[in-house]
């Protein structure tokens, strides 16, 4: 797979897509840890959403659907939804200039259930270079918090401090390697977001989510709904799973901490 330093190999559509592929996981440390499993997701053109929804159900009951109360600060549509929030995340941290397609990568609601450990805001000029991305990361716990990308390159490292708690088999501390692709393969888009954790020991852990993208037609969001039934049901409890399995393993186990004081690490 290849990838332009910036943008993708050709033109994007701005109708909503769906991704088909795996998400893996691998903890290297103290006790080895891995599992792949298939998963779907939406990569969605935020700000042609409304315009471009087709058969997808955008802030309405469906078998697979959206919210825009689901991501950033929770307000609805009626307030500009997830979109506003976000160009307004942006503007504060001095990035005026992510006035191109904004792509959100996510899991949707399945039959009104939804969790999503981890959404990714591809934010690009107007130009359609890309510009920022915005991994919104969110917990068992309810709790969620954003770090900010700037000048990222599809294909370069991206780094970030880790200061939100997701697992309590890891501390709140070391920090985060990012590395997003997105190219033609084989005569076919793909979606590559992988995020690696590291502490003061070094390679921590090693998670990737890839598909192959596709428009979310009635047939593609039917595939996606009988071939993977109750998918976020499945997430929460493949989490909790895991969990179970490092706990027999006897990895030390870290007491929750208190939310980050800023909803945002840059």
């Amino acid at each position: 797979m290849s990838a332009a330093p910036g943008r993708p190999t050709q033109a994007r559509t701005a109708v909503p897509l769906i991704g088909f592929g795996q998400v893996r996981h691998t903890r290297l440390r103290p006790r080895r840890n891995a599992f792949a499993y298939a998963t779907y997701f939406l990569l969605l053109p935020m700000r042609q959403l409304a315009a471009q929804a087709g058969t997808l159900a955008v802030n309405r009951p469906g078998a697979i659907s959206f919210w825009d109360t689901d991501h950033g600060d929770g307000r609805g549509p009626d307030q500009g939804g997830a979109l506003a929030w976000l160009d307004e995340l942006l503007r504060h941290e001095g990035i005026t200039d992510a006035t191109g397609d904004i792509w959100l990568q996510c899991y949707p609601r399945v039959l009104g259930h939804t969790f999503k450990p981890v959404s990714f805001w591809y934010c690009h000029h107007a130009d359609g270079a890309l510009r920022a991305i915005v991994a919104e990361v969110n917990n068992t716990f309810g709790e969620r918090h954003c770090y900010l990308l700037d000048q990222p390159r599809y294909g370069a490292e991206l780094l970030a401090r880790k200061a939100f708690h997701v697992s309590p088999f890891c501390a709140v501390a070391g920090g985060y390697r990012f590395r997003f692709l997105r190219a033609q393969h084989d005569g076919r888009e793909r979606i590559v977001a992988r995020v690696d954790v590291d502490d003061d020991d070094g390679p921590l852990i090693q998670t990737s989510l890839s598909g192959r993208l596709e428009p979310a037609t009635a047939a593609s969001l039917r595939h996606a709904l009988w071939g993977y039934p109750a998918m976020t049901v499945m997430v929460v409890a493949r989490i909790h799973w895991q969990a179970l399995k490092l706990w027999c393993k006897r990895v030390r186990f870290h007491p929750k901490p208190s939310p980050p004081e800023h909803f945002l690490t840059r």
